[in-house]
């Protein structure tokens, strides 16, 4: 399957969020979309202009399956 991963700040005045990047990722589940999406939070390899707050993981068809913040449970 096609994923698409996107890193957003929370603007805390709003709570609207601002997206940072986006990735897509070929993987054979969600499962495997998840550990992707959070090495690429946690080992910042990515050249975003500010860090992320959270992410959010889109299917192929553009639907949002699954929505992760700091301070949540963990991926």
């Amino acid at each position: 399957m096609i994923f698409t991963i996107e890193f957003f700040r929370i603007r805390k005045e709003d709570n609207a969020h601002a997206t940072l990047a986006r990735v897509t990722h070929i993987a054979s589940n969600l499962e495997s979309a998840k550990v992707k999406a959070r090495s690429l939070f946690d080992v910042g390899t990515l050249d975003m202009s500010q860090n992320p707050e959270g992410l959010r993981i889109l299917d192929q068809d553009g639907n949002e399956v699954f929505f992760w913040t700091q301070g949540t449970n963990d991926t």
